[in-house]
């Protein structure tokens, strides 16, 4: 990004009134920011493992200058060593907002990031996750944490499930409640968010609790991994073991978060080794998932949207052409995918008894290592992902669908259009963070004119529910293809339609 000139020297501070106090933000480049503040109380004492409760108040102005620290979890992925990470004072549940104009009559959209990270790590302080780029294009940004791992999404007995969904409704609540004074309208207010922060606004859309707290929603790249209480109880057990402890919130409360969150790391690093017992899940490593517990997530989202649920939302649906590719590269598996791991993906992943002879069929020229990472990107992202579109319109409703297909020109190009890509191109932020090393030494101007494309078509959902191109249907199937030249086309994975188009993605059960 171009370097901004910097504030007058006279600016003063912006300042808003919350429902808890006043805030005091700063100003970046004209637009307003406000960093770390509380949505909720901290989930420590008698409220660990509780349902949110509401932010206690202040008197006078409270500083609003820096990220709130990230919620309790594991050193997986290279978050490890991440500010605040650690912090005992339990000051996790904060917001984040950038506002281009804090007048309380503005009225502008309202766009809300939820992060990604496997439901198990993630924080809204991430550099790339910078909200001045977007709001700058005229939408008031918000971005928060919420709790995951074993803390949000544990299933342990005498706490109620789902805690880090429940986050994100106190998260929206607060947006409601709030947000007209940052210049948003909360009534216009748009859910977005990738990999976890997707599959979390597709439970959304199928939660009583969060009905009427937004009006659209951006899907990338949603996992298709919801758990039955029974497997999310049964791997929660595991961790609680790991301490020597009972899966309940009682014998949990007092252990600190870091030891639980490196007990659900080792569970997590074992958990191949009870493929036989906990089924895909394990062979892929995922310990933590929403639970349909019939309560707080009644069903799964795509079985909701097929029943006509939220049906006052405008949705668009999208995922990256080579979902697989970075996941491999993390797993050490790029280029050196075998036969037999190809065989073993297919048998554990591909839909239905015959589902690998299908794709052996369908795909008679790919290689091991292109079979193997094509069934894995459609059991964890695409098809899950595509088939929310497919549901909405089963109900008689509309979807956008797209697929970003540019791929990223650092690494050698070795990655495509990997898993993680669209999520520096929403945000404008190609130049910081770990995404950084897909651009290359530096940005070019080809991603920098694709990103501005992408977030004319985000902002441009946001304001009217019209990103630029027909919606999706059932017979033309025109899906946006994001590349060096957007094109709109039929959807573009039609092989893998083809293969999962009778399959229905349930809750995981224990085997």
């Amino acid at each position: 990004m171009a370097a901004t000139a910097p504030e007058p020297s006279d600016a003063r501070p912006p300042e808003v009134r919350t429902a808890a106090g006043v805030v005091r933000g700063a100003l970046d480049a004209g637009v307003a920011v406000f960093r770390g503040i509380p949505f909720a109380a901290p989930p420590v004492g008698p409220l660990r493992f509780a349902a949110p409760r509401p932010a206690a108040g202040w008197d006078g102005v409270r500083p609003a200058d820096s990220y709130g620290p990230p919620p309790p979890q594991g050193g997986h992925l290279g978050m490890a060593g991440l500010p605040g990470q650690g912090a005992t004072d339990g000051d996790w549940l904060t917001v984040n907002v950038w506002s281009p104009d804090t007048a309380p009559g503005a009225g502008l959209p309202v766009l809300v990031w939820i992060h990604g990270g496997a439901y198990c790590i993630g924080t809204s302080g991430l550099p790339e996750y910078d909200g001045r780029p977007l709001a700058g294009d005229g939408v008031v940004l918000v971005t928060f944490n919420y709790r995951t791992g074993a803390e949000g999404f544990g299933q342990f007995e005498g706490a109620p499930a789902n805690r880090g969904l429940l986050d994100q409704v106190a998260a929206l609540e607060w947006v409601r409640d709030n947000i007209r004074g940052f210049g948003g309208d909360p009534g216009l207010v748009t859910l977005f968010g990738q990999s976890a922060g997707g599959g979390s606004i597709a439970a959304l859309l199928a939660m009583p609790r969060a009905a009427g707290l937004f009006r659209r929603a951006v899907v990338q790249s949603a996992p298709g991994t919801f758990f039955t209480p029974a497997l999310a109880a049964d791997i929660a057990a595991a961790c609680a073991a790991e301490l020597g402890l009972r899966p309940t919130a009682a014998c949990l409360a007092p252990v600190d978060p870091a030891r639980l969150a490196a007990a659900a790391d080792a569970v997590g690093d074992a958990m191949p080794g009870r493929a036989e017992r906990w089924g895909a899940p394990a062979y892929r490593r995922i310990a933590f998932s929403p639970v349909v517990d019939g309560d707080t997530l009644p069903v799964t989202p795509w079985q909701a949207l097929a029943a006509g649920a939220a049906p006052e939302v405008d949705l668009m649906v999208g995922h990256t052409r080579d979902e697989q590719r970075l996941l491999n590269l993390l797993d050490g598996l790029l280029g050196q995918v075998t036969r037999e791991q190809a065989d073993t993906a297919l048998r554990t992943l591909a839909p239905g008894p015959d589902g690998a002879a299908r794709y052996r069929a369908a795909l008679p020229s790919a290689s091991p290592e292109e079979l193997h990472e094509r069934v894995h990107s459609d059991w964890l992202f695409r098809m899950p992902t595509l088939h929310l579109a497919e549901a909405r319109i089963a109900a008689g409703g509309r979807a956008h669908v797209y697929e970003l297909t540019w791929p990223a020109p650092g690494l050698g190009g070795m990655l495509g259009a990997c898993h993680g890509l669209d999520v520096p191109l929403v945000f404008g932020v190609l130049d910081r963070g770990q995404p950084a090393a897909l651009f290359g030494e530096r940005p070019s101007a080809e991603a920098e004119a694709l990103s501005a494309r992408i977030r004319t078509a985000w902002t441009a959902f946001a304001t009217h529910g019209d990103p630029g191109w027909p919606a999706y249907d059932t017979t033309r199937r025109l899906t946006l293809r994001l590349d060096t030249t957007p094109t709109v086309a039929p959807y573009p994975e039609e092989t893998s339609r083809l293969l999962w188009q009778h399959h229905s993605f349930g809750p995981l059960d224990l085997h």
